[in-house]
């Protein structure tokens, strides 16, 4: 391989990884996730409502995700919201009162709880509200959905 081309495919290489990942939540009800882009397919598991879920690949009105477990599937487009949510990926995720690793926690998330989304992360914290009502301030790195 020549080195222009070695060139090339390394910066196309870059460039796709440098591309945010995009995330949606399923909606108010929970979403069949598909082993294919069709209701012929197999069944893989329900995803409950409000669980984020990374799109890998649009397909129509199919949609390739991913959850926070790494498992992959289809799910119809009209099964995901608008809303935003974020879960926590371990136990004892601090939800603090500012974006500030020295602010006071306001609630302490074990893993697997969801958590509206508020403001997208423009740094490394993002805004969020716990069912409760509780809101306040997250890493990015806790949670899976930014």
């Amino acid at each position: 391989m020549s080195l222009p081309l070695r060139a090339c495919l390394g910066l196309l290489l870059a460039a796709a990884s440098a591309q945010a990942a995009e995330f949606r939540s399923v909606g108010p009800a929970p979403a069949i996730v598909y082993d294919a882009p069709s209701p012929k397919g197999n069944k893989l598991y329900v995803a409950p409502r409000g669980m984020p879920v990374e799109i890998l690949i649009t397909h129509g009105d199919w949609l390739k995700v991913r959850d926070a477990n790494g498992d992959a599937g289809w799910v119809e487009l009209k099964s995901l919201a608008g809303r935003r949510t974020v879960v926590a990926r371990n136990a004892n995720v601090k939800v603090r009162a500012n974006a500030d690793e020295h602010a006071s926690p306001v609630l302490v998330a074990d893993k697997g709880v969801l958590l509206e989304l508020l403001e997208p992360a423009p740094s490394a914290w993002a805004k969020v509200r716990h069912r409760d009502g509780i809101s306040g301030y997250v890493k990015v790195n806790d949670v899976f959905g930014l």
